[in-house]
């Protein structure tokens, strides 16, 4: 018989799910949201260690060096490190999955009480622990930036004060309106992750008409396709709304 590598076997199916003519494909490769993490600050962000919000550097111990001019009202001892944030929030896609909402038959502590949510889905159901690790949708923040985004949705805040003094992330009303650094990487990977996931994952239309916006007002960069061709090359299937522009702009 043939073996066939995990990276090979991805690329294949994600091509044959292309050739389909079906939407793009996600994360068939691994479901393991710890692997994702230390791929992507190994294997992606190796020699770019910059969070997606602020633009602070960070090391390989996961220290930031935070940017002049850097509060954390909240979280502190969460200010010193990052972590791996997802853009489109874990719950926003885990309430489509049964086991979150309503807990399963497996999902019983030691102490035999029930539980469900984040830890239920990821324990019973493999699709979802493949959407939480799906490397697209993950990226460097500073964990106080993190800790105050929480599962919030991301919208246009005009008149409020950015929470963070110079970094320019604003939270308020369980909305946050990310610095325009971010706004169409954001974007790029919520069309993605809407695309790629659908009916499981689906985004207002309100959201959609953000990002749609978001997405023609702030283009691709250098990085940003550099970091999607590494992960393509990782992960096995492509996102279409990095890809494509970076093509056109010839950064690929």
């Amino acid at each position: 018989g043939i073996r066939m590598g995990k990276h090979v076997l991805a690329a294949v199916l994600a091509v044959l799910f292309m050739a389909s003519g079906a939407q793009a494909a996600g994360n068939v490769w691994n479901d393991s949201f710890n692997k994702a993490k230390k791929t992507l600050e190994w294997q992606v962000y190796y020699d770019h260690r910059i969070t997606l919000y602020c633009g602070a550097a960070f090391d390989e111990k996961k220290d930031v060096a935070l940017p002049e001019g850097f509060t954390a009202p909240k979280h502190e001892k969460r200010a010193g490190k990052i972590e791996w944030e997802h853009v489109v929030p874990a719950e926003n896609f885990g309430r489509a999955f049964p086991e979150w909402r309503e807990g399963d038959a497996q999902c019983v502590d030691k102490r035999g009480k029930a539980f469900r949510g984040r830890k239920c889905a990821e324990r019973v159901n493999r699709e979802y622990r493949l959407m939480q690790s799906d490397m697209y949708n993950l990226y460097p923040a500073i964990g106080a930036v993190n800790a105050l985004r929480q599962n919030y949705n991301f919208q246009m805040l005009p008149g409020e004060e950015p929470d963070f003094g110079s970094c320019g992330m604003k939270i308020a009303d369980r909305r946050a309106e990310p610095p325009i650094r971010a706004r169409g990487q954001i974007a790029r990977t919520y069309k993605y992750m809407a695309d790629a996931y659908a009916p499981r994952y689906r985004m207002s239309r309100q959201q959609a008409q953000l990002m749609d916006a978001w997405d023609r007002m702030y283009p691709v960069d250098a990085w940003e396709c550099t970091r999607a061709k590494r992960i393509e090359n990782l992960q096995g299937n492509e996102n279409p709304f990095v890809k494509r522009p970076c093509r056109e702009a010839r950064l690929w």
